[in-house]
């Protein structure tokens, strides 16, 4: 009899086990069809990232365009991720344009007190409403080309733009290069006028290379 009954609770016990193996794999999948992962926020790094401007422009005494470029690390941001990889609010990159800094000074204060009033308008910043082509859960490595989509404020006017770039994955950060090109006309800026300039062709490109580090 005693055998008998140690063989059932050792049937029973197995039987238990297998139910419970049953109900972990069929919450595992629930949650894998559903989309269910955990949100990401990604923090952009100032220190390894740069934000840009590139207009051609022609120079007195020379015959052929060149590219007038200032750069500035005065960026702060995040790009946040709910479960299912969608963008929260939130999501956005802002940029301190008084401390852009080109190759020649008098075009720097040109832009600061002109084109740019950085005194009433220090800051342009870029909220992100769709993002697309980015994996989600991100990946530890790898690459990937994505557009962002959203709305652009400069000089306080604000208009829908499109960056195209692309993603790189390195562990817990991510390297994110996208540009963008617009007139000048777009953000009712004026193009700027300075002695050893002959021309500015009416097109500006952004671009930023963004060190993004996920701190959730």
């Amino acid at each position: 009899m005693s055998s008998v009954f140690v063989e059932d609770e050792t049937v029973h016990r197995k039987a238990i086990r297998r139910i419970a193996g049953l109900v972990v794999l069929l919450i595992f999948t629930l949650s894998v069809l559903s989309g269910v992962t955990e949100a990401a926020n990604l923090e952009i790094v100032p220190s390894a990232s740069a934000a840009r401007y590139r207009v051609k422009e022609q120079l007195a005494g020379k015959n052929f365009l060149s590219d007038a470029v200032g750069t500035t690390r005065s960026i702060s941001g995040a790009v946040s991720l709910d479960a299912r990889g969608r963008l929260l609010p939130g999501s956005k990159i802002t940029v301190d344009l008084r401390t852009l800094v080109s190759d020649e000074a008098r075009r720097d204060n040109y832009l600061r007190r002109n084109t740019l009033d950085t005194a009433s308008f220090p800051y342009t910043e870029f909220v992100l409403r769709e993002m697309h082509g980015l994996p989600f859960p991100l990946p530890g490595s790898g690459s990937a080309n994505v557009q962002m989509r959203g709305d652009l404020t400069v000089r306080g006017v604000a208009r829908p733009v499109v960056w195209d770039g692309t993603v790189e994955f390195q562990g817990n950060s991510v390297r994110l290069q996208a540009r963008t090109a617009f007139k000048f006309g777009d953000f009712e800026l004026t193009r700027p006028r300075v002695l050893l300039v002959l021309s500015v062709e009416d097109n500006i490109r952004l671009e930023v290379d963004l060190r993004l580090r996920q701190v959730s």
